[in-house]
């Protein structure tokens, strides 16, 4: 079939990373000569389209005032999966909306519940490609928006920490993630957290406690000032060692059917308050530590704050705007050569990866591996950890020595 008009779609979640996918496809459609129009809230949009009077042509001049280094999308958001519309002509609908504004294809930039409703819409006849998008970081491939939340949790974390030195206190610090931990993981290494709580291990708050005494204690006690303070991050989807999930049942569940998440930081202060009570060696820490007084002051302080949304705004990193570039483009290229319904990978040199977008969006987790290899350097991840083997097995890879734990 011949393209000769795409339009944008951004749905899901904001984050970095997405202006950058719409300016990388427009470019590239403007090279070969396509006009790219944006269809605006995502998949509300999209069934709404046949009831617009007109859509954005994305022009040289127009894309050129797009910042490509901000958050967000310029094409909006919303958060409807077009499988639980009740209408039963929805398809129909959608594809009279298309045929209106004459668009052959759809770039559609989301998640793994964005991927999903593109393989329904690909299934029904469609035209799709999926540039990944998800600052969970939980899709096969690298998705945009990762590097941009991981950089904005650092940030906050490291800040946190001179408040939490000043006054003495457990910093607690909840980010998104769902259920798989890549962020917290990541974003809690780089910024050199005490403590990292992901879904994919089971929490057990004894053992983060048994940390806190021998870290938090010992750093303030040896400290010149009597000062030190103690980091956790947390993923918003962790599980007790019971397996028990910190959901708000109250809240119901959202349009995709995900029970909402609520608590996950909150829980985990509240944990260890309790166990700094019960304790009677934290009573010793603070008179030792020249803080302890008697009905006032007599436990460290344990606070918990959520970034919220302030980790998917403000900014986009460099690498987010690289990639977005890229597979925003590749998508488009791969529609020039009728190849739909799937996902881009990533693209290297006149290379372009890709893969059926029903294998991309398979929700992939932190490799438990890689957890244990940063317990052995010393990071605290809520269970006793995994030993490492004093001789690690070499492989060779690209004419180089690699070593595999």
């Amino acid at each position: 079939m011949a393209i000769r008009r795409i339009g944008i779609i951004t749905s899901g979640g904001d984050c970095g990373g997405l202006n950058a996918v719409i300016k990388g496809a427009t470019l590239a459609g403007l090279r070969c000569g396509l006009h790219s129009y944006v269809i605006p809230n995502g998949y509300a949009g999209l069934y709404n389209l046949v009831e617009m009077s007109s859509l954005v042509l994305l022009t040289q001049d127009r894309i050129d005032s797009l910042n490509i280094g901000a958050a967000g999308s310029e094409a909006g958001h919303s958060r409807v999966s077009v499988q639980k519309i009740r209408d039963p002509q929805k398809y129909q609908r959608i594809k009279a909306g298309l045929e209106k504004f004459e668009i052959d294809a759809l770039i559609i930039s989301g998640g793994n519940d964005t991927g999903s409703v593109m393989v329904d819409l690909t299934e029904h006849g469609i035209p799709c490609i999926h540039a990944p998008k998800t600052m969970d970081l939980d899709l096969n491939p690298y998705s945009v928006g990762g590097d941009s939340a991981i950089n904005r949790i650092v940030y906050f974390v490291s800040a946190l920490k001179t408040t939490g030195r000043t006054h003495n206190r457990i910093m607690v610090t909840e980010v998104f993630g769902r259920y798989s931990g890549h962020t917290a993981f990541r974003g809690g290494v780089a910024a050199d957290a005490d403590c990292i709580l992901i879904p994919e291990v089971p929490v057990d708050l004894d053992i983060v406690f048994g940390d806190i005494k021998r870290r938090f204690f010992k750093r303030v006690l040896e400290s010149d000032i009597k000062a030190g303070t103690y980091t956790i991050v947390v993923a918003e989807g962790i599980k007790t060692a019971s397996g028990e999930e910190l959901v708000d049942e109250s809240a119901g569940c959202d349009p995709f059917g995900h029970k909402r998440l609520a608590g996950a930081g909150r829980y985990v202060a509240q944990e260890i308050t309790k166990r700094l009570k019960a304790d009677p060696e934290t009573k010793e820490f603070m008179k030792a530590s020249g803080m302890y007084v008697e009905d006032l002051y007599e436990i460290p302080e344990v606070r918990d704050v959520r970034p919220s949304h302030l980790v998917r705004s403000g900014f986009t990193s460099a690498y987010d705007v690289n990639f977005g570039l890229e597979v925003g483009a590749a998508a488009v290229m791969l529609a020039l050569r009728g190849v739909f319904g799937v996902t881009v990978i990533k693209v290297e040199g006149k290379e372009i990866f890709y893969q059926p977008t029903a294998e991309a969006i398979a929700q992939r987790f932190v490799d438990l591996d890689q957890v244990a290899f940063y317990e052995n350097l010393g990071f605290c991840f809520g269970r006793n950890p995994a030993p490492l083997p004093c001789e690690p097995k070499l492989c060779e890879s690209r004419g180089r020595v690699c070593r595999i734990y």
